[in-house]
């Protein structure tokens, strides 16, 4: 059974190359260009890793940890925050949330 990745990010660009790495490491990406999109698919289908920006057009990233951790479906998923927001501040925001990661780009 492969691992099926959902990475949440508005840029074209960046999600296209992540999506590749990830399929070139032997994962299942599925991608979602906002968080409203992103959610959707989760509760649809609940992948085994979120990868998620903060920074999305409506729903941002922090809106999307806080719905995914409403539904049983996906309050277990582990939710890794993928941004340019470097400040620590950020950081610590997120990780309040309940992220299990923080990233900052460019990575």
């Amino acid at each position: 059974m492969t691992t099926r990745v959902l990475f949440i990010e508005d840029d074209e660009e960046i999600r296209e190359n992540v999506a590749e790495l990830l399929l070139a490491e032997g994962f299942e990406p599925v991608t979602a260009k906002t968080g409203e999109e992103g959610l959707a698919m989760a509760l649809r289908e609940p992948p085994d890793l979120i990868l998620c920006d903060i920074a999305l057009p409506g729903m941002d990233g922090y809106a999307v940890i806080r719905a995914v951790s409403e539904y049983p479906q996906t309050e277990a998923i582990p939710f890794v925050f993928v941004s340019a927001r470097a400040d620590r501040a950020d950081v610590r925001h997120g990780m309040s949330l309940g992220a299990d990661d923080y990233v900052t780009k460019p990575f």
